[in-house]
């Protein structure tokens, strides 16, 4: 029999882990927390760059949360792991496991085929951060001179060793940091003493990923200039809306299926 009122208090436990976390990060927001990011961020689409937002596995989440939907920036640019199938020289089956995203002679690859613009603007999401690919195209995008945002788990970071051969962590190269408040592990409840459920960095990612958007479109209103966000393509006028915007940053952005 299903036991209804235990269900039930761990939905309620998971339901007061996600929003506890989220009112941490609004706090911080409206202490001025998200500025410096914002002001990177929107600094680059003034000066004619685009936002270049790279994830993995999961955090590929976020980049898509930056880049390409409805209410979101159109100079935005996703970069992903698949990329080196799809515009490099790379095998489908080399996608296979986690040995790309843990390498880092990877991001070489990624950065070489991706249209990176001199003014261009890097955020990067990953809740470990420390993977290889991550590491290493934060490291390519400052030597190339690009500012960088991280958003990332400074607890869940802080207690694992880096994958990357310089020895750093994503929080370590970055301009700006961000913390997505998960905990280490990233799920928050057990089902079962030592059977942990309930991740929460995907949530945690996509709300900084709006409050930021949010932020640079005020930000961009406030410097003069309209703000260049997408409207739904499933609302009449939408796709038209968002091609004549599109145009302007012709071959700089690309929006694969």
């Amino acid at each position: 029999m299903v036991d209804v009122a235990n269900r039930n208090d761990l939905n309620r436990r998971y339901t007061s882990e996600v929003t506890s976390r989220l009112a941490a990060i609004a706090a911080d927001a409206e202490q001025g927390g998200l500025d410096r990011a914002i002001d990177v961020l929107a600094q680059g689409i003034i000066d004619g760059g685009v936002i270049q937002a790279f994830g993995t596995g999961h955090s590929e989440a976020f980049a898509m949360e930056i880049a390409g939907r409805a209410g979101g920036l159109i100079p935005t640019n996703k970069i992903a792991l698949r990329d080196v199938v799809l515009r490099g020289g790379r095998s489908v089956s080399d996608l296979g496991g986690a040995a790309l995203e843990r390498s880092g002679d990877i991001a070489a690859e990624l950065f070489a085929i991706s249209p990176v613009g001199p003014g261009d603007v890097f955020i990067i999401a990953s809740n470990s951060g420390v993977n290889g690919s991550i590491v290493g195209l934060a490291l390519l995008a400052k030597e190339h001179g690009h500012p960088v945002v991280a958003v990332t788990s400074i607890e869940h970071t802080n207690r694992v060793e880096p994958k990357h051969s310089s020895g750093l962590r994503l929080s370590e190269v970055a301009d700006v940091v961000i913390d997505n408040r998960a905990p280490f592990g990233d799920a928050t409840i057990e089902v079962r003493e030592g059977v942990p459920v309930g991740a929460v960095s995907s949530i945690t990612a996509a709300y900084i990923a709006q409050l930021l958007t949010i932020g640079i479109a005020d930000r961009l209103a406030e410097s003069g200039e309209t703000p260049p966000l997408y409207i739904s393509a499933n609302i009449p006028g939408g796709d038209e809306h968002n091609s004549v915007l599109e145009d302007r940053y012709l071959g700089r952005i690309r929006r694969d299926a």
